[in-house]
C-alpha cells in the first residue's frame, strides 16, 4: 500500500490525487509539485530554488527602514544565508551593511 498523499495547501482537503507529476486538488483546483512537500523550499521572484552561498540580484529599489538609503534595482548580492522568517534572507551588501531581504525581491543570478 503507498504512502497517503498529502491534504492540499490551500484548502486542506483531503481528496487529492496525482496526475504526472503534480498533486491536485478536485475541490479548489490547487496544483502543486510533490517536491514542495520536502520540506520549506525557498524560491525567488521567478520560481528558481535559493540555497546558501547563491549570488542574486535586487528587482526593485527597495528603500531601508529608518535610514534615507535605497538598496538600487540590479544590486548584486554575494554569498547570502537563508533563515526563517518573513524576511528569509540574510546577507551583507557593500555600502549598506548587513540586511534581510525577502526572496520575492530579488532574482537567482546566472553564472
Amino acid at each position: 500500500m503507498s504512502d497517503p498523499l498529502p491534504p492540499c495547501p490551500d484548502c486542506a482537503s483531503t481528496f487529492t490525487y496525482e496526475m504526472d507529476a503534480l498533486l491536485v486538488c478536485p475541490e479548489c483546483g490547487h496544483e502543486w509539485s510533490a517536491s514542495d512537500e520536502q520540506g520549506d523550499v525557498i524560491r525567488d521572484s521567478v520560481g528558481n530554488v535559493l540555497q546558501d552561498g547563491d549570488t542574486v540580484t535586487v528587482i526593485k529599489d527597495l528603500k531601508l527602514k529608518g535610514t534615507s538609503q535605497t538598496v538600487k534595482v540590479g544590486t548584486k548580492v554575494t554569498n547570502i544565508r537563508l533563515v526563517p522568517g518573513d524576511h528569509d534572507i540574510d546577507c551583507k551588501i557593500p555600502g549598506v551593511g548587513p540586511i534581510g531581504l525577502k526572496s520575492q525581491f530579488v532574482r537567482k543570478a546566472t553564472k
